[in-house]
This record gives C-alpha cells, sequence and structure tokens, in this order.
C-alpha cells in the first residue's frame, strides 16, 4: 500500500486499498472480481462513486442496503457510446448530447433493451440515468464490457465522500475494495433529463 494511506484509520483493514499503478498490475484479477459481483469504490471525473456490475441483481441490492436507499433508480456507468445507442432510445436530441460525452453529465434517457441491466438497477423504470465520465476509469469499464452501478459514496441523505478520510465506516466495511486517487474537489455531475425535460445541478 502506498506511504499516503498508512496514516489513515485501522478502520480500514477489512477494505483494499489500490492506486492506479496497482490496480494496472492487477487488472485481470480486479476485472474478474467485479464481473463476480463485489462491491467497490472507484474515482470518476466528479466525486468517488460505489458501484456493482449492473447485470448482477444480488450485488445490486446489496449496493442499496450498504446506501439505504430502497427506492430511487440507480444511474449506471456505461462501457461506451456504442452501448447507448443499442440499448436505448436514441433521436437526434439525444446524439445531440452524445456529443459531450464523456464529461461530467448523466443523461436520463429512455430504456429500449430492459434486460440490458437487471430491474433492481433502476426498480423496473422505463428510463435510465447514464454517465460515461472523462476518466481513466473508464477503460476498465470497457473492458468489462457492461455497465456498473454508479451513485455517490454515502449513507442516502448524508454527505458524499470526496476523501478517505470522510469515508462513512458503514459504508466501509461492506466494501471489498477501493481504488483511491487522492482528495476530490468536485461536485456530483448536472442531470440532463431528456425524457420529461429539465436540468439539474447538485
Amino acid at each position: 500500500m502506498h506511504k499516503a494511506y498508512k496514516t489513515v484509520s485501522l478502520l480500514f483493514f477489512l477494505m483494499e486499498v489500490l492506486t492506479q499503478r496497482e490496480l494496472r498490475v492487477r487488472e485481470e484479477e480486479i476485472l474478474d472480481k467485479i464481473k463476480r459481483g463485489a462491491l467497490f469504490i472507484y474515482p470518476t471525473d466528479t466525486i468517488y462513486g460505489i458501484g456493482c456490475v449492473a447485470s448482477d441483481a444480488c450485488a445490486v441490492e446489496k449496493v442499496r442496503l450498504v446506501k439505504k436507499r430502497a427506492d430511487t433508480p440507480f444511474s449506471i456507468w456505461v462501457p461506451s457510446l456504442a452501448w447507448v445507442r443499442l440499448h436505448c432510445v436514441v433521436d437526434s436530441t439525444v446524439e445531440g448530447e452524445l456529443k459531450n460525452l464523456p464529461g461530467p453529465i448523466t443523461l436520463i434517457l429512455k430504456l429500449k433493451d430492459r434486460k440490458s441491466i437487471v430491474t433492481e438497477v433502476n426498480n423496473g423504470a422505463k428510463t435510465i440515468g447514464i454517465r460515461y465520465p472523462n476518466h481513466w476509469f473508464g477503460k476498465m469499464v470497457e473492458k468489462l464490457g457492461v455497465a456498473i452501478v454508479t451513485t455517490s459514496v454515502n449513507i442516502h441523505g448524508k454527505p458524499f465522500m470526496i476523501s478517505i478520510e470522510d469515508l462513512d465506516p458503514g459504508v466501509e466495511t461492506q466494501i471489498e475494495f477501493m481504488i483511491y486517487e487522492g482528495p476530490k474537489d468536485a461536485k456530483p455531475s448536472k442531470i440532463i433529463n431528456l425524457v420529461e425535460g429539465g436540468v439539474r445541478e447538485r
């Protein structure tokens, strides 16, 4: 483990913390863990996210339990824009917004292929929040070939994590590993609803 993390509280002894470099060395192992349903924390172009593959109902339910968020739909980090065009309803308006990706926005789209994610992700809704961040971790999602759940690292209603020091112990004890790149100085993504209309800054 990197020297910078030795001063972190012993609360984190159950959760492995990886740097970008360590992730690259163990890439195949980590990808396999994610495919098998691991819950993990990862960096984005905004804040840190918590998630799992969006194709594993049991893993998604575990994320809901960690977050204490039973009903609100989760967004997903897609492996490519081709995935969006294949599984979502894409018209000229949507295509115009896709040109702004990758970037720090969430697009609310109509889901065309309901089997592309398990119903536990969006509770069976006809829409889904799409993220395609401008961040190096996107290469890992691309190699997975499937979408992952993306939601802020916090218990629902509490402040989101921007540094390892403010990770809620109630979340930490249920996470297998974290990919950490230092404190974040950002805010959650802007939400653009292309189904009902409207833009929400957070």
